[in-house]
């Protein structure tokens, strides 16, 4: 234990981060600049927008809501497996979308797989990241969101670049193959803290007796129960610990070590450790949802990521489609919005530091802004316009870097995770269902008029909505102006608050 503090907050940490930063970068570089792409399978495929808008709407939104299963992958398995795996789901996304015959297996290859192994790079990234790091622990995560937004920059420019030169299916090999470089990154991530899978594993070797553990059993007695109420004493375990002991294999093994009643006492005890611990899980998430402005927050989520998305998707085609430029300009619009969603969560991550800022009414702020910025983009007629209105629009975009913040300010540290995880599930089902409901929109009226004042809508109300829900005058806990006790040990980290 002394071995893990001492290398806290520096040292093979900063590896770490520079690692995590570029895992985020070569995974979420292409699904974050897929505005560049989405004009070429229009023209490659010749689907509906609404159709085709479902690629990157599932490539951003089947990571989020699949958040809960990453997180178990590598609390399970471990950050450096993820994320060689993660490695392998992305580049082969990726380069099976260079052969895709129609929309259909674009969906599958690039929305789907390519979308799951963002998320399991997400969910490494940030767990490793944790672990190494304690009192710069905003810093380090800070670092490291941020190579999101620098891969979209980068990529948007990038793969106009390769489409111009290589076409569209040497674009998505040439980005596929350096998607690889993935599992050179998880070389880095030695582990601290030893993964629960292993943990099964030890523990069950631990059990075995001397003798076995020298001479070569046959297969069916290396099935070793784990746990047995004659030889080891029992101890209070947490609720991950008790999500992750007992499995199903784990009671077909007790079954054949042991017989009759004995059999199904083992049976009965086992079943009841699990029903307790997903029991106490769900009361938890009941208590959480029960939240007035937790449920607003959620809401309000939703419907930001329903109407906000959708233009990092349609921008360029909107350009496009208005006769405002020929093609795609050599600074997209997607890297314009993404360098200005990297500044946004370093402004409001400084901002929301200041102690008479609200945190809930700086995100409505930033849902306002954004609504009027959705509203004013089809009465846009030049590029120009739209190039300010695309930074405009990412740098309140950048309002993402507070959720974390707000949900500790709602409902505490101890149920930050969970909390967390619930609005990544309402985040990812809004960005799954705005762009193709956009790209209807144009395809029944031939226009995107209506379609962003349909989102800029979504957007306002979700503002009003948090806005109303969270004022003071619900009166729902004595200490709601309060800011949560964070402290900081130096300016560096009030700047990286965006974790």
């Amino acid at each position: 234990m002394t071995s893990s503090t001492k290398v806290l907050d520096g040292g093979w940490g900063w590896a770490i981060v520079a690692a995590s930063f570029m895992a985020q970068l070569l995974a979420y570089g292409s699904p974050q600049s897929v505005g560049v792409l989405y004009p070429e399978w229009l023209h490659t495929y010749q689907e509906g927008k609404g159709m085709t808008a479902w690629v990157g709407s599932l490539v951003a939104g089947v990571g989020l809501i699949a958040s809960p299963i990453c997180s178990a992958c590598v609390d399970n398995f471990g950050a450096r497996p993820v994320t060689i795996f993660s490695g392998v789901m992305v580049a082969g996304g990726l380069m099976l979308s260079a052969f895709a015959p129609n929309v259909q297996f674009l969906i599958f290859s690039y929305g789907i797989v390519v979308g799951l192994g963002c998320g399991l790079v997400y969910a490494a990234t940030l767990t490793i990241t944790c672990q190494y790091f304690d009192k710069r622990r905003g810093l380090a995560l800070g670092i490291v969101t941020t190579g999101t937004s620098v891969g979209a920059f980068i990529y948007a420019t990038a793969q106009n670049e390769l489409i111009v030169l290589y076409g569209l299916d040497g674009c998505l090999l040439i980005i596929g193959a350096i998607a690889l470089n993935l599992m050179a990154c998880s070389g880095f991530m030695r582990p601290l803290n030893m993964p629960g899978y292993y943990l099964k594993q030890k523990a069950a070797l631990e059990r075995n007796t001397e003798e076995q553990l020298f001479v070569k059993p046959p297969f069916d007695d290396l099935k070793i129960a784990v746990g047995s109420a004659t030889t080891t004493p029992e101890k209070p375990l947490t609720v991950k610990e008790l999500l992750i002991t007992i499995d199903v294999k784990d009671l077909s093994i007790q079954t054949e070590k042991k017989e009759g009643h004995l059999a199904g006492l083992a049976i009965v005890k086992a079943i009841k450790k699990k029903q307790k611990a997903y029991s106490k899980y769900m009361q938890s998430l009941y208590e959480i949802l029960q939240d007035q402005e937790m449920v607003a927050f959620c809401i309000a989520i939703f419907l930001f990521s329903l109407g906000a998305f959708p233009p990092v998707l349609f921008v360029e085609d909107v350009a496009q489609s208005e006769g405002l430029i020929e093609e795609v300009s050599v600074i997209p619009l997607v890297s314009i919005g993404a360098i200005a969603t990297c500044v946004g969560k370093l402004a409001l991550g400084i901002l929301v530091d200041i102690k008479w800022i609200n945190g809930i009414y700086l995100y409505a702020f930033t849902m306002l802004a954004a609504g009027l910025v959705l509203l004013l983009i089809p009465i846009t007629k030049s590029y120009v316009g739209l190039q300010i209105l695309t930074a405009v629009l990412g740098f309140f975009s950048g309002n993402w870097s507070l959720t974390s913040y707000i949900t500790t300010k709602i409902v505490g540290l101890d149920r930050l995770t969970q909390a967390h995880g619930i609005l990544m599930f309402f985040g990812g089902f809004g960005i799954m269902l705005g762009p193709p409901v956009v790209g209807w929109f144009f395809d029944w009226t031939q226009s995107y008029d209506l379609a962003f004042y349909f989102s800029g809508g979504c957007v306002l109300l979700g503002a009003f909505i948090l806005f109303l829900l969270s004022l003071p005058c619900w009166n729902r806990r004595p200490s709601e102006n309060d800011k949560p006790e964070v402290q900081y040990t130096s300016t560096c980290d009030k700047v990286a608050s965006v974790a």
